[in-house]
Order: structure tokens, then sequence, then C-alpha cells
């Protein structure tokens, strides 16, 4: 059974199908949905000085027009979430945290063109996450049909 979902999300338009895909599964199991961004405080620590709390602010903003793109595809009820660290590892804390059935994530981000089949973000969340994880593919020229229930 899948009570709690965290849809992963850093905004870009290749996770679009993992929010579908999230959101058809809350649907069916009637679960409750956190959207989580996570600023990526390697980036805000590898500015310069001068700009970090300006891209700190940034980020910020980034992650809540994130979630709000999440919660704007449906009609239930988001939990919304921001939070700064290493993403993959604040993904798999706040899973643990909430005690979600289900993480959910795209497999190429904002930086994916230049990750080689699944990203990095995406594949450390799969390999250390204690909760399952389901990587979803932003296809070219398919669209979204929904989920089939068992």
């Amino acid at each position: 059974m899948i009570d709690t979902i965290v849809i992963a999300t850093d905004g870009s338009e290749s996770v679009g199908r993992a929010v579908d895909v999230a959101l058809d599964l809350a649907g069916k199991f009637d679960a409750a949905v956190h959207a989580l961004y996570v600023v990526d405080a390697g980036e805000v620590d590898s500015s310069p000085d001068a700009v970090r709390e300006d891209m700190r602010h940034a980020l910020q903003e980034r992650g809540g027009e994130a979630i709000v793109g999440v919660q704007k595809r449906t009609d239930r009820d988001v939990t919304a979430v921001v939070r700064e660290g290493r993403p993959a590892n604040e993904i798999a804390e706040y899973a643990r945290e909430i005690g979600a059935d289900l993480v959910a994530t795209g497999t190429r981000g904002r930086h994916g063109e230049n990750r080689f089949l699944i990203g990095s973000v995406a594949e450390r969340v799969v390999r250390t996450c204690p909760t399952p994880v389901l990587t979803v593919r932003q296809l070219e020229d398919e669209g979204f049909e929904g989920v089939e229930a068992a």
C-alpha cells in the first residue's frame, strides 16, 4: 500500500512526466503527496562570496516555483517542502523523516544533458534511499497516458 509519496523536483521539464506518474499513483492509492525541492548547497557554496546570498535566494525562489508547478498539476493537497543540502542526501533523509512509502523522481534534471543514462542525483537516491524509488524517464514524443491499477 502506498500512503505517502515524495515527489523530488528540480523544476525542470524533464521531471514533468515523473510528477504526472507520481500524482496518478497518489490518486489511485489516495496517498498524501509531498513535493520536495532541494537547494543544492554545493552550488551555493561554490558561488563567489559577493553573490552567495543572492544565489541562495534565487535557488530558493526556483524551488518555490518548482513546488507550485507540482501543485498546479493536481487538485490534491500537496505538502510543499524546500530544503538545503546535498540533494540526494536530503531526499533520502526527508523520505525517512516522514515515513514515505515511495519517492518519485525524474532521471535527468537541470544538469541532465551532461549525464549518461541516469542523472547523478537520481542515481544516488536510488542507491541510498531507504524508501523504494520510482525513476521516470521523460519521453521525447510520447504523452503521459496514466498508470493502470493492478
